[in-house]
């Protein structure tokens, strides 16, 4: 998980400037490769072993592990001092495993019983907690400290449950796969369901370049929230086209778009408010809350689609109210990300710019690596 905020911080250290925006978001929305992945698990899952694709996964792991340390510059080394945070960890950790088990399992407990009610305070105490730890941690590698940094780490957690890889809009694969006698189920294969979601993924490979000129004319601060309303109105669309293959195509090329534009202009952000030491430090933060986002909006959407059902031969599953209800949360939320984007300072947002190669902050980090990056270039 942490090697494409890896990435991204390595290409402030040896590229000019003047590359710097368009890289980020190639770098940043090359996940949607990972959309070729869905029809070859598809093909693997009907056709052999499920165990081929761990298999296949940890050849290609070597594969680019050799590459990587053949063909990648090394960067400049790090200055600032730092250590593992111990506490910090293991309070993260504990505190999102009881919010994230409360929110899955309360269904089935009951939302009204001990354990649940127990989780979610444990969560509560356990993560403010962790909160005022951070904030003491005398550490500087720690990016939420950073004041300017806040908000743009609080709009990706906010942010659709789905900016995270070519995560497919909540219930998709259900709506294609669903037998047609549902009424609202599409009849689709698995194979053909990957099929049906891998353009969606190439996408935000098409979309990388239009956001990195967008960022550098706007700034990335207008790409994130545009990026945010095209999400949303990917999700919205989704209530009047989710009733064929071909629509809920367009709803998922709609809302990838979205998220190509939003993360290529999300790390462009966060350099501009962080020291270049830090950079890495600041992006695997980003990477973090985009996890812990995803993973509490799958459990959300999943207690959603389980308790609004419906009976087919005996068997419940998912309702059309269920896929629509969903469908507006991602919407709204997407509303929402718009405007916490919107209100990113205007200092940190011009920081941002200057990072992007216009201004004295791109010079700044330009005269910093010029001698390491000469070479590798």
């Amino acid at each position: 998980m942490g090697v494409v905020p890896l990435g991204i911080s390595l290409l402030r250290d040896i590229l000019p400037p003047e590359r710097l925006g368009g890289s980020i978001a190639l770098m940043s929305a090359s996940m949607g490769v990972g959309a070729l992945g869905l029809p070859f698990s598809a093909a693997v899952a009907e056709n052999t072993d499920w165990r081929v694709l761990f298999w296949v996964a940890a050849g290609l792991s070597l594969l680019v592990g050799v590459l990587i340390r053949r063909l990648v510059p090394a960067g400049r080394r790090a200055t600032a001092p730092g250590r593992f945070d111990l506490p910090g960890a293991l309070g993260l950790g504990t505190g999102l495993v009881a919010l994230l088990l409360a929110v899955s399992k309360g269904a089935s407990w009951g939302w009204g019983s001990a354990t649940t009610l127990g989780l979610f305070a444990a969560a509560v105490v356990v993560l403010l907690a962790w909160g005022v730890w951070e904030l003491r941690t005398p550490t500087p590698r720690r990016p939420a400290g950073h004041r300017p940094a806040r908000r743009p780490h609080d709009q990706r957690r906010l942010g659709p449950g789905r900016l995270r890889h070519v995560r497919p809009v909540p219930g998709r694969p259900q709506l294609f796969q669903l037998p047609e006698a549902t009424g609202y189920g599409l009849g689709q294969s698995m194979m053909a369901m990957g099929l049906w979601m891998a353009p969606a993924g190439l996408m935000m490979m098409v979309l990388a370049p239009l956001g990195a000129k967008l960022s550098a004319a706007r700034g990335p601060k207008v790409t994130l929230s545009v990026g945010a309303l095209v999400i949303s109105a990917g999700y919205g669309s989704s209530l009047a086209l989710m009733d064929s293959t071909w629509g809920l195509l367009a709803v998922t090329l709609v809302c990838n778009t979205g998220v190509g534009l939003a993360y290529g202009a999300m790390p462009a952000l966060i350099m501009g408010a962080v020291p270049q030491e830090e950079t890495a430090s600041a992006n695997s933060f980003n990477t973090l809350m985009r996890s812990i986002g995803t993973s509490v909006s799958a459990a959300v959407i999943g207690v959603v689609l389980a308790q609004m059902t419906s009976t087919l031969g005996g068997h419940a599953l998912p309702s059309e109210d269920g896929f629509r209800v969903a469908m507006l949360i991602g919407c709204g939320v997407g509303l929402v990300a718009a405007v916490v984007a919107a209100l990113v300072p205007a200092r940190f947002a011009a920081d941002a710019v200057e990072t992007e190669g216009s201004g004295p902050a791109a010079v700044r980090a330009s005269s910093e690596t010029e001698t390491e990056a000469e070479a590798p270039a």
